[in-house]
């Protein structure tokens, strides 16, 4: 067809993206630096381009304008005319077909073919060389979506009070692919994540809050593809609005209309059983990747304003994120689109927050992080995200990038702390050798106060509470549980890269046998381990978060980085589950529902406290805060209405406890034992003055203050 286009009608410049209204569809589109933005209608196949549109514009960097008669369903793409100055930062380049940031619905599959590069491969001049080949037949498209029919899964979201959240991190694909009482024409889907039979393991567990790998579309990097792999996690978004169709059950997974509708009948069915959903979101880069890497979307739509370029040479991405390119989000319509897409899946989807990937990029200004930046002003002040939770990844690849302790206001933040310490203190040793000492232990028990509490430390958010601490054991990068008391090593050879790929270091033990054992005396000492740190991470202060697949033993077989393994190796073994390790898990839950001591929304002062004590039974003090040749240690938490024990000992060998007093309104002696992590010992009396603790174990005591004593 002939390249010239016919100008169309005068549009709305918000909201960004198409929409229907008034008998067509309003396209607009930001490019400050454009000088002409078409939009390329398409047929049903995705292959014949039928006619060319100009917007009209700029207007404050937007193009606008109305198409009469076209409606929902209608494919399209956009070719963005400009310069083509790498140097200058600009990729302007008529010849790629773009995909709309804003699409809402996405057709065909990206096979990443030479045409969609800008530059000619094995050109000498590389990436400063222009490719002008027309790529539209191949490239992705987007469909104009019709408004999403019925009401906002919003309309029953449970909203869970901060201090009873106990989060659950999930793949969508792999917690039901190998699920043998889900239908099986359902596993993998979003429909299976809502079925009845997931929604009571959910409810058995005691969790209130799913934590969804990335949901939003995605595709698989360059170097997978004729691997056999592909990027099963899912980092890797080029579609903000649009939730993943890989994820879709097979029955709709063809049309983005009916995925969309799965999706919030997913959200909707969670609701219903007084689950929440937050989705793991990537805003910090896209796959179009370095300067090396094809043009997809925002590359041609106006390079210099969506990504950060290096100080000094403007035709290289500046990469503070370890993926090639970094979402410039310091500018005004990069961060619109960013909060436009995070309103879209509240307000339309229903979800109710997000985890934010790399989160420091948000804020990174010329000077660096600032948790004072506008996007983080914007995002605490928007009345819709006021309503759902805000959590951090506190880490990013660039200067300065551990962040931990610095986001703003109601912000909550992975701690990684708590996990080496968790580790640390259970396995023995800490990173490359060192030892977790009581003292690193409590702090990180306490929810950090060192790192959040205001009180102790300048952060970037003013007041904080100890619920800003997210405590977790294992997470999707990295070993499970299971695997972190089974291997000493990572065994990544699955994933292509010769074992270089993965966190070296990773703290693990085996000990004594690498990966699986008959031996009854290392098998014990695994499993113990295992519940004693489960046992850590949900009576800890701060909010707890577990990985799926960790109440009840799944391995990856020593792999700690499975972001491409869309099998087995990824997927949760149900068929082996330890069902007793789920029973014991979710009576952890029920300890911390039932006894809000152990979920204190506040810093322990006044009328509530957290002591601590030597197995002697008396107070910690300086001296045994530093003695290294002691491992075991005794938390007394206590308030109005009742004081709880925690007895730790860590060691391989049983630790005699003498309790410390009680005080007034009651002994020990009265009180019960509420848990054993070790199984050893049954509930009931705790001891009148003093304890035996098993190895490698954390008991939970409990007394009633008698009040009529204390009158």
């Amino acid at each position: 067809m002939s390249a010239s286009s016919v100008l169309l009608e005068p549009g709305r410049h918000e909201p960004l993206g198409a929409t229907v209204r008034d008998g067509g569809v309003n396209f607009a589109v930001f490019s400050a630096h454009a000088t002409r933005v078409e939009v390329c209608l398409f047929d049903d196949s995705g292959r014949t381009e039928l006619s060319r549109h100009a917007l009209r514009g700029p207007v404050d960097g937007v193009w606008s304008g109305f198409l009469p008669g076209a409606a929902p369903g209608q494919l399209y793409g956009l070719r963005v005319h400009g310069p083509h100055a790498p140097r200058e930062g600009h990729r302007f380049n008529a010849g790629k077909l773009l995909l709309d940031p804003y699409a809402r619905e996405i057709v065909g599959e990206f096979r990443n073919l030479p045409e969609d590069h800008g530059y000619p491969f094995g050109h000498p001049d590389g990436p400063l060389a222009l490719d002008e080949r027309d790529n539209g037949v191949t490239a992705l498209k987007a469909r104009v979506a019709a408004p999403l029919a019925g009401p906002s899964p919003r309309v029953n979201a449970p909203r869970h009070a901060p201090r009873d959240v106990v989060l659950y991190e999930v793949h969508v694909k792999g917690f039901s692919m190998r699920h043998p009482g889900l239908p099986e024409a359902l596993r993998g889907s979003y429909a299976a994540l809502a079925h009845p039979v997931s929604i009571a393991h959910f409810q058995r567990l005691g969790v209130t809050t799913l934590s969804l790998l990335p949901v939003q579309f995605a595709v698989d990097e360059p170097h997978l593809f004729g691997t056999g792999l592909r990027n099963y996690w899912g980092y890797n978004t080029l579609g903000f609005f649009a939730p993943d169709p890989r994820l879709a059950s097979s029955a709709v997974r063809h049309d983005p209309t009916a995925v969309a509708a799965e999706f919030r009948a997913m959200v909707h069915a969670l609701h219903a059983a007084g689950i929440e959903v937050v989705m793991d979101v990537v805003y910090n880069h896209t796959p179009e990747g370095n300067e090396w890497g094809p043009t997809l979307s925002l590359r041609g739509l106006d390079q210099k304003s969506y990504y950060r370029l290096q100080p000094g040479d403007a035709s290289r991405m500046e990469n503070l994120t370890a993926c090639g390119n970094t979402v410039n989000v310091e500018h005004p319509r990069v961060a619109q689109l960013v909060l436009d897409s995070l309103r879209f899946w509240v307000g339309e989807m229903g979800v109710d927050g997000f985890r934010f990937d790399l989160a420091p990029v948000l804020g990174r200004t010329a000077a660096g992080h600032d948790p004072r930046a506008a996007f983080y002003t914007a995002l605490r002040q928007d009345p819709l995200l006021a309503q759902v939770h805000l959590i951090a990844e506190p880490w990013d690849a660039g200067p300065d990038g551990y962040q931990l302790g610095r986001f703003p206001g109601r912000f909550m933040e992975w701690n990684d702390k708590f996990r080496d310490a968790a580790r640390g203190f259970w396995l023995g040793h800490g990173p490359d050798g060192t030892t977790i000492g009581r003292g690193e232990f409590a702090r990180r028990f306490s929810a950090s106060s060192d790192v959040f509490d205001p009180s102790t430390r300048a952060n970037g958010g003013g007041q904080r509470s100890p619920l800003a601490s997210i405590n977790f054991l294992a997470v999707h990068d990295g070993y499970t549980l299971h695997d972190l008391v089974s291997h000493s090593r990572k065994h990544n050879l699955a994933n292509g890269e010769d074992n270089r790929d993965g966190r070296d270091g990773e703290l693990c033990g085996n000990f004594g046998v690498e990966g699986p054992t008959d031996d009854p005396a290392i098998r014990q000492a695994r499993e113990r381990a295992r519940r004693a740190m489960l046992a850590t991470l949900l009576l800890s202060q701060g909010t707890p978060m577990l990985y799926s697949g960790d109440e009840f033993g799944n391995s990856q077989g020593g792999n700690n980085n499975a972001y491409c393994q869309d099998n087995e190796i990824g997927w949760l073994d149900w068929p082996s589950a330890d069902d007793a390790l789920i029973a014991f898990t979710a009576e952890l839950t029920r300890l911390r529902r039932a006894h809000p001591l152990l979920r204190h929304d506040a810093w322990f002062t006044g009328t509530a406290s957290l002591r601590w004590f030597d197995p002697a039974g008396h107070e910690m003090g300086e001296h045994d805060w530093r003695a290294s040749d002691r491992t075991a240690l005794t938390a007394m938490l206590a308030d109005g209405d009742e004081r709880l024990l925690l007895l730790v000992n860590p060691s391989a060998e049983p630790v005699a406890f003498r309790l410390p007093a009680a005080g007034e309104g009651g002994q020990w002696g009265d009180g019960s034992l509420l848990l054993d992590s070790s199984g050893e010992t049954p509930t009931g009396p705790c001891g009148e003055d003093g304890v035996n603790v098993p190895a490698r174990a954390l008991m939970l005591c409990r007394q009633q203050v008698r009040l009529q004593a204390l009158s």
